[in-house]
């Protein structure tokens, strides 16, 4: 099958409605957006507390943060399987190939996303917010979510970039969930198994919605970035 014909064929993907490509479509939209929501509030709140305190091994807490970024997905993947396992220490759960396990290993994926560029958010927020808050009686909780909301779009930044970041990991989603048809097979895994089996028009059609969401997260990005910069403007 030559480019035109594998272009051809997905665009017929499309408009035939193809049950197993939407459904590969909702399982990996499912997942990056369950363990995003699962790793928000827990990754916020750390790296809103690693800004805001000065205490000791802080500075460790932010390098093994920013290493995280560069920590290759294939080895989260091979990390959660040791313990997902039949003989780990968290095989009792029985996530290991299954759409719960997928999960687990978006939350890890993106936990240190959304740490680092909250960290950064707030780091970079006025500190007269937090101080007026203080000095008004606020509760340790108060002082939080005034400085959050200061940071918002940094905030949001990070969450934007999370979900980017699981929607399109591989390594992990395969090793964790094992690209089992209708179950746990996502976007990246299915893409690699179709193009290792020279069918190309669903790994393209698949392809294509990955670029899509790109396009919709770096223009998300960018209107949060203009409305960042507008506030500013008003101040």
């Amino acid at each position: 099958m030559n480019l035109l014909d594998a272009i051809r064929g997905a665009f017929a993907l499309f408009l035939a409605g193809d049950a197993a490509l939407w459904r590969i479509i909702w399982i990996s939209l499912k997942t990056a957006v369950v363990g995003l929501l699962l790793a928000t509030p827990v990754a916020v709140v750390a790296g809103y507390a690693i800004a805001a305190h000065r205490f000791r091994g802080r500075r460790v807490l932010i390098w093994l943060a920013q290493a995280a970024l560069s920590l290759p997905t294939v080895l989260i993947g091979l990390l959660l399987y040791l313990l997902l396992s039949r003989h780990g220490p968290l095989g009792g759960l029985q996530w290991l190939f299954s759409q719960p396990g997928v999960i687990a290993g978006q939350f890890v994926i993106a936990v240190p996303v959304l740490v680092a560029f909250t960290l950064a958010a707030v780091q970079a927020a006025d500190p007269r917010y937090a101080e007026t808050a203080i000095a008004h009686g606020a509760s340790r909780w108060r002082v939080m979510t005034t400085v959050l909301h200061e940071a918002r779009f940094g905030v949001m930044a990070a969450i934007i970039s999370g979900f980017g970041r699981v929607i399109s990991e591989v390594g992990c989603a395969l090793m964790v969930g094992g690209n089992i048809a209708g179950e746990t097979r996502t976007i990246t895994t299915a893409i690699a198994l179709e193009t290792s089996k020279g069918e190309f028009a669903q790994g393209i059609a698949l392809g294509m919605v990955l670029v899509a969401i790109a396009l919709l997260m770096n223009g998300a990005l960018m209107l949060l970035q203009g409305d960042a910069h507008a506030a500013r403007g008003r101040l």
